[in-house]
């Protein structure tokens, strides 16, 4: 329960706040103190109704012990105390939420990944659905999906693909997408109506920037060929495929699908940083990375977290037991918030579990 002391710290912390903000005059720590006061102002605001709560229960217990207080008007002061008191429960497990700690890189760009696993072509072609639903959901959200790479089989499914997803807190919506995503549907390639099972990998990563990782030059190894496969055929006139070994981790990241070797070792620069970062990230949050085992899940790439079943047009994730008979319309995006906003629920209850 959030008493009132603790209601009193953070308006008194607010208030000071506000007053820093409003007499700082230098332009840098302005901006700083902007971001700070705009974080927490849904905070603030929480407590402010909170606290309004509060002050109409003493009001209403004065008129309840007052004997002077007539016997109809206690009956609807008793009355309001016990919506009141609803209302305070719902309040206090908003600010109990909105005081969670929290993931520093939720406001983060993402490097998304996604890899056709086991099931050969149908495995691709589920990969090709994947990475489309993620690119519909990137548009309803207003994000950009700029396709960073791009490796097709001969009937239009992916091998792999990356995309950089930039916009407004979309790690914070997507970093419970990562693990095994599993299918179960009759392939194109099936004459006989089998239902098959195959399955594809997503990875998301936070962007990282320049101080998050520092990347040595003696630390990478960058080999420059001849692109190939479907990139048309002035992709393979020059050596603008890049491949970078970075040495101490043996991550290789390989890109091809710019003309210019210039921006092919950027954009694969960019994925390594991000993929060190995460390695990083894992290391220091093994800890919180431990008790979310038992939550929504370890985000951990050979976790099989979903399945998706078309003829019965029903998507299951199996860590919080939820079934969606929906599943066409999950995967143009526009339901998927339905399924992500569940994980984030989830998630939020089991954390306020391990707090008390």
């Amino acid at each position: 329960m959030i008493d009132q002391n603790k209601i009193d710290e953070i308006l008194k912390k607010f208030d000071l706040m506000q007053n820093n903000l409003n007499e700082e005059k230098d332009s840098e720590k302005y901006v700083l103190l902007s971001k700070q006061f705009s974080d927490f102002s849904p905070i603030a605001k929480a407590a402010k109704v909170l606290n309004d709560l509060y002050l109409e229960i003493e009001s209403l217990d004065e008129i309840l012990e007052d004997d002077q207080s007539e016997e109809e008007f206690k009956k609807l002061a008793e009355n309001e105390k016990h919506q009141i008191k609803d209302n305070i429960l719902e309040n206090q497990t908003k600010l109990s939420i909105l005081l969670l700690p929290k993931d520093e890189a939720d406001s983060r760009n993402v490097i998304l990944e996604v890899r056709a696993g086991t099931g050969g072509d149908e495995a691709a072609m589920f990969g090709a659905d994947l990475f489309r639903m993620y690119q519909r959901y990137s548009d309803i959200n207003s994000w950009k999906f700029e396709i960073m790479n791009l490796s097709e089989n001969s009937i239009g499914g992916l091998k792999e693909a990356s995309a950089n997803i930039s916009g407004k807190n979309v790690f914070s919506k997507l970093k419970f997408e990562s693990g095994v995503h599993r299918v179960q549907r009759v392939p194109i390639t099936e004459s006989s109506g089998r239902i098959h099972t195959s399955a594809a990998t997503v990875a998301v990563l936070p962007e990282a920037e320049d101080v998050d990782v520092n990347i040595e030059d003696k630390d990478i190894r960058i080999d420059v060929f001849r692109a190939s496969g479907p990139g048309g055929q002035s992709v393979n006139t020059t050596d603008s495929a890049v491949r970078i070994t970075h040495l101490p981790s043996g991550i290789v990241v390989t890109q091809q699908d710019e003309k210019s070797q210039h921006k092919n070792k950027s954009k694969a620069l960019k994925i390594l940083r991000a993929r060190l970062f995460e390695v990083e990230r894992s290391k220091i949050n093994s800890e919180r990375a431990e008790a979310r085992r038992s939550q929504v899940g370890t985000g951990d790439r050979s976790e099989r977290i979903r399945t998706y079943n078309f003829p019965q047009n029903r998507l299951t994730d199996h860590r919080v037991n939820l079934t969606i008979h929906k599943l066409d319309r999950i995967l143009t995006g526009e339901l998927l918030n339905e399924v992500i906003n569940e994980l984030i629920l989830v998630d939020q209850e089991e954390r306020l579990k391990n707090l008390s």
